[in-house]
């Protein structure tokens, strides 16, 4: 990726002296960044903004190390074999009209990746801005020239799968001078040069703290998550196409395929990579976690934050929405900060958290009042973070907002502000909160949000402490021994049913249910006889999964005669064409939800939700990117949303974690070591007296793969 980021001669193919045209601010661009090896490019012109235009790129005579294109899609193709022969390593298509354009582009586009590798030039784009460095001001983009009267360079890097977007990233986020930028990189349809790539080359890059990723589907999941679980840097991703008709616009922008939403947010949140919801939100956070990049050193588990405020209201509102995060709560104030606050406060007003220092402020001025609370809370043990409410002009409330962010920076308290007040005044407050690092918001929610992106940020995740350890599917290592677990030959289903599903996952030492298949009224008498009463009956047709929807499960079967009866009736209703299982009946206290998908992005991944009936309504389900570990599935396990139901609901035993955690390994690791396994679908896996117990199950696997 160096020659893309760092050229030495750099040919624009469609340079024009059109004011009006990208193929002008390219060669504008460019002039101002670099001193020398700019070649302009079109047989119209013997010369353009002062450099000399060549025909062709066989008539330059210097080295050129990439050539930019802005030219027509059609006339991109015969250029790759003229740079093959001018020995450029790399070409940056900035051009539109390729496979988001329709079929007929999206063939284009595969002739000219066939070319480049034939050829040995690696592409970047096409449908992009290219590439901005700020850092070093570079810029190999169209981007309008205006942009470097405000440029503002920071430690931020972007990589965008939009071409526009890219740039009014820059445009909004350098007119404001609230927040600096090092690189851009607009990558379009990724035809070849993807997010991995740039991504690894970001995570070495000096000027870059933090890297955010707008990506509408991604060229390999599972090599990207394993490259973000071994960043030391933190990661932000914008993930477009999440909804039904999102995917469906994704396809037509950059011929892209977005994937389950829920696979995604899993493998992210198994990768220690932050997702945001929409682009503010995306430069929010990767502001605030370029101010705290590192992971904060703490008693508790959670952030504690105090909130000194001007207003009761807003403090009130402040710790409403720090109460609804997972990653940060308020801080309960040490005795010590409470005397030292009392000093300033009148007798009349009680100390407490939100710390209201506005009759503070009345009684002493703001440098005192605002000095001494930021002095208590900095000292505090039991104070993590700090959320600081500011006004700027139109009455006695400015801050030095210098002074605080250093006493803040010496605790090692991240400082966060909320601010109100008249435009001009704001705007420069802003800046000045820049200078120091300070991320400054003009929403709460917003500043609370950050604040609890920065307090979930792991430095060293599992997974990196697993790719630490050299494991070599990369993505953890593996602490159980399975035995060889076989697809059965006797069977030519695509959907293994139940019976023959447990065995395999019997194979794997995961808990099944008793149970036989009986052939004869007689045989499920004896059979049920065995296992002892109550007992479950079943029919098992082929290709079916779910089975209770068509009346062919009973329960509670208690004699002899009701078994022989249920068997004569199942196999009416079956029409004599599938199997009568009989089973164990199991004590119910908590029915889950387990399995594995096979994602076309991410590969194999393990799920864990809510399940029975209710799985659907309840939406309670999360997914992680197989094979995982013991640490990993019981962190699974700890994040369903309806806990209640695993600590033992009404009098019925806890579960236990742990047991239900290796089951999850277990599974993940079948379907990594067996491709042909499309799904894995265990519902229920029931807690029983604690203990988790397949009840019921089925298998999909792929025929000749």
């Amino acid at each position: 990726m160096e020659f893309f980021f760092k050229p030495d001669g750099i040919a624009l193919i469609g340079a024009t002296s059109n004011p009006l045209k990208g193929g002008n601010a390219i060669l504008k661009n460019l002039k101002k960044g670099f001193k020398s090896g700019i070649y302009p490019v079109n047989p119209k012109y013997k010369q353009i903004e002062d450099l000399t235009c060549y025909a062709s790129i066989r008539e330059i005579p210097h080295k050129v190390d990439i050539a930019i294109v802005f030219v027509p899609g059609k006339f991109v193709n015969p250029m790759i074999s003229q740079c093959a022969e001018k020995g450029i390593k790399g070409i940056i298509i900035e051009s539109s009209g390729f496979a988001e354009s329709g079929r007929e582009g999206l063939q284009m586009q595969k002739k000219l990746a066939a070319a480049a590798e034939k050829a040995g030039i690696r592409l970047w784009g096409p449908n992009c801005m290219g590439v901005v460095d700020i850092a070093h001001k570079k810029i190999l983009s169209f981007v309008s020239p205006s942009i470097w009267d405000t440029l503002l360079a920071g430690d931020v890097s972007l990589i965008v799968q939009s071409g526009m977007l890219s740039g009014a990233f820059l445009i909004d986020t350098m007119s404001h001078q609230t927040m600096g930028i090092s690189k851009v990189c607009s990558i379009g349809n990724k035809m070849d040069v993807n997010e991995c790539e740039i991504l690894e080359y970001l995570i070495q890059d000096n000027s870059t703290r933090v890297i955010g990723l707008y990506l509408e589907s991604f060229a390999s999941g599972r090599k990207f998550i394993d490259i973000c679980s071994q960043s030391t840097k933190p990661i932000v991703l914008l993930k477009g196409g999440k909804s039904e008709k999102g995917a469906r616009a994704a396809m037509g922008h950059t011929a892209s395929m977005a994937g389950n939403n829920e696979i995604v947010k899993g493998a992210m949140a198994q990768a220690g990579v932050t997702q945001a919801d929409d682009f503010q939100h995306m430069m929010d956070i990767c502001r605030s976690l370029s101010a705290y990049p590192e992971n904060f050193s703490r008693d508790s588990k959670k952030g504690r934050i105090a909130v000194l405020t001007y207003t009761g209201g807003a403090g009130i509102v402040s710790s409403d929405f720090i109460d609804t995060k997972n990653n940060v709560e308020m801080a309960e104030l040490s005795p010590s900060s409470r005397d030292l606050l009392e000093k300033i406060f009148p007798e009349w007003m009680p100390v407490a958290n939100p710390i209201d220092l506005w009759p503070a402020v009345e009684r002493n001025g703001v440098e005192t009042a605002y000095g001494t609370a930021i002095k208590a809370v900095c000292r505090d043990p039991y104070v993590d973070g700090i959320l600081i409410h500011a006004f700027a002009g139109g009455f006695a409330l400015n801050l030095d907002i210098e002074s605080l962010a250093a006493e803040a920076g010496s605790a090692r308290k991240p400082l966060f502000c909320w601010l109100l007040g008249e435009r001009e005044s704001a705007m420069a407050f802003q800046i000045r909160c820049n200078k120091v690092k300070v991320p400054v918001f003009r929403e709460i929610f917003r500043a609370v949000e950050c604040m609890n992106a920065v307090f979930s940020r792991q430095h060293v995740t599992t997974g990196q402490e697993n790719a630490a350890a050299g494991d070599s599917a990369g993505t953890g290592a593996f602490p159980v021994c399975l035995p060889e677990t076989e697809i059965p030959e006797t069977s030519e289903l695509t959907i293994l049913d139940e019976f023959h599903a447990k065995k395999i996952l019997a194979s794997a030492e995961i808990p099944v249910t008793e149970e036989d298949i009986a052939q004869f009224p007689e045989t499920a008498a004896q059979t049920a006889l065995k296992i002892g009463f109550p007992i479950v009956m079943k029919g098992l047709v082929p290709d079916m999964v779910h089975k209770t929807e068509s009346g062919l499960v009973s329960l509670n079967i208690r004699s002899k005669q009701e078994v022989e009866e249920e068997f004569k009736r199942l196999n009416t209703d079956m029409k004599h064409k599938g199997n009568i299982l009989v089973q164990q009946q199991i004590k119910i206290d908590v029915e889950l939800i387990a399995g594995l998908v096979n994602d076309p992005q991410f590969g194999p991944c393990v799920m864990l939700g809510i399940g029975g009936i209710m799985a659907e309504i309840l939406d309670d389900a999360l997914f992680r990117v197989a094979p995982i570990t013991l640490e990993q599935g019981i962190e699974m396990t700890n994040k369903l949303k309806n806990q209640k139901l695993l600590n033992g609901f009404r009098g019925a035993a806890k579960a236990d974690r742990e047991k239900t955690a290796d089951i999850l390994v277990k599974i993940g690791r079948m379907g990594y070591d067996h491709p042909e396994i499309r799904e894995i679908d265990i519902n229920p896996l029931v807690i029983s007296r604690g203990t988790p117990i397949v009840v019921d199950a089925s298998i999909i696997r792929e025929k000749n793969k």
